[in-house]
């Protein structure tokens, strides 16, 4: 279970709370205005903002003293934080060991990892040559070979048209349930929380709220969220 033991971040003028918990496997959308503080809170989980008070608990553990490399977490990005000089396979790699230097039986991991996400064949492909889509794959492959129990998307899909982001989260989707990952993830688009169909947390106010049922939330939203819709 992930756990915000009151947990607050503090930034100049700028604060945000979380005090709940998260289910082992859940997947949960991060909704809310922009700058409210959702990539703030998911970067808080990966190591990149230190909370000023309270506690993050992993299966008890407080992951907070913890730099982000010694997290259980793997992390995408919008820009999917690919290396354009390097191939699809090597940037898969790193997502194994940062060297790329890979040992034993972990090239084979490496190549299974991007036959699950689509891009079998294209090993030795740079970034700049793939699709928008295929770049999703690429970054999505480094993670899986991660093998680690909370995945953090930060609007990775969101320059996709409406088709290929309602794959690629139905690929997400299914990679996380096979490795019975948590899942959480900011989106924008209240499609793409429909389309998760899990849990949903509004950011607004100073607050993250606890984790509801996207679709009820959806169906009725509070008020900061109607607003935001439109």
């Amino acid at each position: 279970m992930l756990t915000f033991d009151k947990m607050q971040i503090v930034q100049g003028d700028f604060r945000l709370s979380a005090d709940f918990a998260i289910d082992p496997g859940a997947h949960v959308a991060i909704m809310g205005p922009s700058g409210a503080g959702k990539s703030t809170f998911l970067a808080a989980v990966a190591g990149f903002v230190v909370p000023q008070s309270g506690r993050l608990l992993w299966r008890g553990r407080d992951l907070l003293p913890l730099p982000p490399g010694q997290r259980p977490v793997s992390m995408i990005f919008q820009d999917n934080n690919l290396f354009p000089h390097l191939s699809v396979y090597e940037n898969a790699a790193l997502g194994m060991r940062p060297s790329g230097r890979l040992r034993g039986g972990e090239p084979d991991r490496v190549r299974a990892a991007l036959a699950d996400v689509g891009l079998a064949g294209m090993e030795t492909r740079k970034p700049a040559t793939l699709s928008g889509g295929q770049q999703s794959r690429a970054a999505l492959a480094r993670m899986l070979v991660q093998d680690r129990p909370l995945v953090l998307l930060d609007e990775p899909f969101a320059a996709l048209g409406p088709a290929l982001r309602v794959e690629m989260i139905d690929l997400v989707k299914g990679l996380c349930t096979a490795q019975g990952a948590t899942l959480l993830m900011v989106t924008h688009d209240p499609g793409d929380a429909a389309r998760l169909d899990g849990a949903l947390c509004v950011v607004d106010g100073g607050q993250v709220s606890a984790p509801a049922p996207a679709a009820a939330i959806l169906a009725n939203p509070p008020a900061a969220l109607r607003a935001y819709l439109g």
